[in-house]
């Protein structure tokens, strides 16, 4: 009875005009949910029904009479392949207990494509503009409130809460970008939360991380250095996150001048990064740590002790990451390798290939407005010693920041 009923479902389904594909996108839904619909697995959820109705040019009494079906329960494994009717209140039970657990209109092909998603825009990280990122990162977002709110198994429940906190850190991180301080606050938080509510501290350390680059690009090295030690605590062994927040105290400490401490941070990223061996995906992934990370870690630190060991360390990034002349390509760490090197040949009065450094990085496009400080100290040194090419480095500065205001 319950097959054919649902026959008429399909049947009405393709008399309106709609492949299952088309119906589910109409509706907001995967097309795995039609297609339990449809075999008569799970009815939709009564506030998705006036939608059907409509689809499908019915009365909601009409929709109602085509899902007055018995609704059996999965099967649980092979020996339920012919499941008899119930004879009991406790079996009925039983059975319904069972059907409620695995229904779901979320389905594991929404969650693999959200995850996938989330690897695509972290990937797009160092060669996009935050602002069309996180254009991207919203409209997902939305899309994970909206699944929040539909029926699913605990397991999905689960990976919602997880991908819903790695986009609410990746947009924490572009409003960071975007000196957008309270904008990245509600999103660091919401990440948290999430984070804790689905046990997975990885995401609760890159929380803690994140947050201590955007207090370090403000000044406040001493609460950079304390949230990089606590994203440490946090994290787990071996971890990307646990990399990142050492590689994030050594910058702490060498804006401190802990000069030690800040050069025993460098060695213990470089040991943790050579563990993990050359990535898999040929792209950089701005939550996955590799080896060639190190080296720009390094070279920030390095430079900003004043360590003329700088130098190798950054020309090395430029040479592995940005081999073309055309700056408008090159990754975003490339620029800032660019930086730490016109930092270090200012110190070694090497000034005009300083100078030629700082304008490449300016005019790659990829100093985002949280990182114009760092230009800005370039720029800064070449006024102060009134060097010939100071106002036209003043002039590709100022260019910068008029496109991102």
């Amino acid at each position: 009875m319950a097959g054919r009923k649902r026959q008429r479902l399909a049947q009405r389904r393709k008399a309106s005009g709609y492949t299952q594909e088309q119906f589910a996108d109409a509706l907001g839904v995967d097309r795995t949910t039609v297609q339990r619909w449809e075999r008569g697995e799970v009815n939709p959820q009564p506030h998705q029904r006036p939608k059907v109705a409509n689809l499908l040019q019915l009365t909601s009494r009409e929709l109602d009479e085509l899902l007055a079906a018995d609704v059996l329960p999965v099967a649980l494994g092979s020996s339920w392949a012919a499941v008899a009717e119930p004879t009991t209140d406790d079996e009925t039970a039983a059975w319904e207990l069972a059907r409620r657990v695995q229904a779901s209109d979320v389905g594991t092909e929404t969650l693999t494509r959200l995850e996938g998603v989330f690897d695509e825009l972290a990937t797009d990280y160092p060669v996009t503009p935050p602002r069309e990122l996180l254009e991207r990162v919203r409209r997902h977002s939305a899309y994970v409130v909206h699944l929040l709110d539909a029926r699913k198994t605990l397991s999905e429940h689960r990976r919602l809460l997880v991908v819903g906190g790695w986009l609410s850190l990746f947009g924490a991180t572009l409003h960071i970008d975007l000196n957008q301080g309270s904008s990245a606050t509600a999103c660091l938080k919401t990440a948290v939360t999430l984070a804790r509510q689905a046990e997975h501290p990885e995401i609760e350390a890159w929380c803690y991380e994140t947050d201590a680059w955007r207090v370090l690009t403000d000044g406040d090295y001493s609460r950079a250095l304390e949230l990089s030690l606590a994203a440490q605590d946090t994290a787990p062994v071996g971890s990307s996150a646990l990399i990142q927040a050492t590689a994030q105290e050594g910058r702490a400490r060498a804006k401190l001048s802990h000069s030690t401490e800040a050069y025993a941070a460098i060695d213990r990223v470089q040991k943790m990064a050579a563990s993990l061996g050359i990535p898999e995906r040929p792209r950089e992934h701005h939550y996955q740590y590799d080896p060639a990370k190190a080296l720009a870690y390094t070279a920030t630190t390095l430079a900003w002790l004043g360590d003329a060991a700088a130098e190798p360390f950054a020309r090395e990034v430029i040479a592995r990451l940005g081999p073309s002349s055309d700056v408008g390509k090159w990754p975003r760490r490339v620029a800032s390798a660019n930086i730490d090197l016109a930092l270090v040949l200012l110190s070694g009065d090497r000034l005009d290939e300083a100078c030629d450094s700082a304008q490449k990085a300016i005019l790659s496009g990829r100093v985002v407005p949280s990182n114009h400080w760092r230009a800005l100290e370039v720029v800064n040194v070449v006024e102060a010693r009134q060097l010939p090419e100071a106002s036209e480095l003043r002039e590709a500065y100022e260019g910068l920041r008029a496109i991102e205001a």
